[in-house]
């Protein structure tokens, strides 16, 4: 990543460079409760939802946010019902199609978060298409976290942490963070500095739970479908006034946190 000076100010944000986050995760909340306003059938908030994405995507680029990890299915979304999940299933097969123009005009690298296991064939298909048409590309990092927990993510991380040390090519007493850190989905990836989540719920629903151990978290009360560029842009701007210790007692340059944001509710866990 290219060192930047103190005094080196974000042309867009207006925030010293030092202070824009490396890593943005969103969990996407309210697509349901946004086509019950509306008067709509669920499937209609998913697709308002699945639009949205492209505009923030887009303004992470325009931003340069190095990386940007979306929560878009769960394990647990299996339990919904089966029409609205086959709707869902549809929706991210047409969009990792359609959106192939948009990331590659962007230079976007997607990844893909989660287990493949139990998707369609056809969204796999198309997800790993995607994948590689853009592994060439040189710019934002775009993570999608479909089919994805937190949970099984720390699984699959033991078990391969496990199978290194049983053909003796890892040491137990070596298992250090680092070496956690390089068997996770994100390997590479800076953790998320900051995540956002919609629609005024404050849980972590099972999303990174070893990378977000740091995160500063921002809760808006916007929907994901009404979610702006402006929204985005006032969560950065909220995270640049934190101050971040890290567990220690001494502030890094953070500035003490400003007033609240409309629209959010900032939430500070510097100890």
């Amino acid at each position: 990543m290219t060192a930047h000076s103190p005094d080196q100010m974000h042309p867009i944000l207006g925030i010293p460079l030092l202070r824009v986050p490396r890593h943005v995760a969103i969990i996407m909340d309210g697509n349901g409760r946004w086509a019950l306003q509306q008067r709509l059938p669920r499937l209609e908030g998913h697709r308002a939802g699945s639009r949205v994405v492209r505009s923030v995507v887009t303004e992470a680029t325009r931003l340069d946010i190095p990386c940007l990890t979306l929560y878009s299915f769960s394990t647990e979304n299996w339990k919904r019902p089966p029409e609205e999940v086959n709707g869902l299933m549809d929706l991210y097969q047409h969009h990792l199609i359609a959106e192939r123009p948009t990331i590659m005009q962007n230079n976007v690298r997607v990844r893909h978060l989660g287990d493949e296991q139990g998707l369609p064939e056809p969204v796999v298909r198309e997800l790993r298409e995607t994948v590689r048409l853009s592994s060439a590309n040189t710019g934002m990092h775009l993570c999608l976290a479909l089919n994805y927990s937190g949970r099984e993510e720390l699984v699959r991380t033991i078990r391969k942490i496990a199978a290194a040390a049983r053909t003796h090519q890892l040491d137990p007493r070596q298992v250090t963070e680092e070496v956690v850190a390089a068997h996770l989905d994100t390997a590479g990836l800076p953790d998320p500095d900051l995540l956002i989540r919609t629609a005024g719920e404050h849980r972590i629903s099972n999303f990174l739970l070893w990378q977000i151990s740091y995160a500063e978290l921002y809760v808006t009360e916007v929907l994901w479908p009404d979610f702006t560029p402006q929204v985005l842009v006032d969560a950065i701007r909220d995270y640049a006034r934190r101050e971040r210790r890290f567990g220690g007692l001494q502030p890094t340059s953070r500035q003490t946190p400003g007033p609240q944001t409309a629209g959010g509710t900032p939430t500070n866990h510097a100890q």
